[in-house]
């Protein structure tokens, strides 16, 4: 009942722009629309859970150790930028969850031979290593991957549920 309340005056009372983020932290998983795209804004280091032009969910990321540019080569420890789907996930993988991304695209493949190199691969967005244990707070706000998306393992069992194989990806810097 004091939510039914509360949630109204909040809504009035709320800045411009912020309303419709209080109203989507009430709204449950069953409740949420379908997600069209995940944007990636490796600056902001935030990952957003799109349904067309409106923003679902909001995560703070860590990226590669070597974050600023496009991934150029397997082992430059960069985050891919482009356009990407996320194809496919492994539920046992060496971190908790992970989602795969479709890098490398042939655009990917020919800057990388054109410098005679392999642009690599399993780019992921995952959880945290499963070996974290007690010091999962340590990898909060820090850029540890080797070119991958990480969040939290409680955020990636939510990207998990709400995020379908073929959902498209966009990764800008």
């Amino acid at each position: 009942m004091l939510l039914s309340i509360a949630l109204p005056l909040l809504l009035i009372l709320a800045p411009q722009g912020q309303a419709s983020e209080l109203a989507l932290a009430t709204t449950t998983m069953d409740d949420m629309p379908s997600i069209s795209e995940v944007l990636v804004r490796k600056q902001e280091r935030r990952l957003y859970l799109m349904a067309g032009e409106d923003v679902i969910r909001s995560y703070r990321i860590s990226l590669g150790d070597n974050p600023v540019g496009h991934k150029l080569y397997e082992g430059d420890e960069r985050t891919p930028e482009g356009r990407y789907t996320l194809d496919w996930r492994n539920a046992n993988s060496d971190f908790y969850k992970s989602i795969h991304i479709s890098y490398p695209n042939t655009r990917d493949r020919e800057l990388a031979r054109a410098w005679g190199l392999d642009p690599g691969g399993s780019i992921m967005i995952h959880g945290l290593p499963n070996e974290a244990g007690d010091y999962a707070f340590a990898y909060r706000g820090l850029d540890w991957t080797n070119g991958c998306i990480a969040v939290s393992n409680d955020e990636m069992d939510e990207i998990w549920q709400l995020v379908a194989d073929g959902t498209p990806i966009q990764i800008v810097p």
